[in-house]
């Protein structure tokens, strides 16, 4: 039994990068969905006392449906990646 060293690199060279742009759109997901509803961490988060949002009440200007899209298309890429492997994987 051979084993072809190249091809199994590529094979985990692929299957890593995958991995990391899937996490990375999965994220933006998240921070663009955050931004979409509008809660934006503040400085009093931190130490447990109300943050001052009086800065992140200034009108978006459609900022929100952007940002919403946004995500909305970062969770499909996410879904369509996780959907065409487990295509892979089950036999047809």
């Amino acid at each position: 039994m051979d084993v072809e060293w190249g091809i199994l690199g590529g094979v985990f060279g692929v299957s890593l990068g995958i991995t990391v742009v899937v996490v990375v759109m999965f994220s933006l997901g998240i921070a663009a969905w955050a931004r979409a509803s509008g809660e934006t961490p503040g400085a009093g988060d931190l130490d447990g006392r109300a943050p001052d949002r009086g800065w992140a009440a200034a009108p978006t200007r459609g900022r929100g449906k952007g940002a919403a899209a946004v995500a909305v298309v970062c969770f499909a890429a996410c879904l369509a990646v996780a959907a065409y492997g487990i295509d892979l994987i089950v036999p047809g």
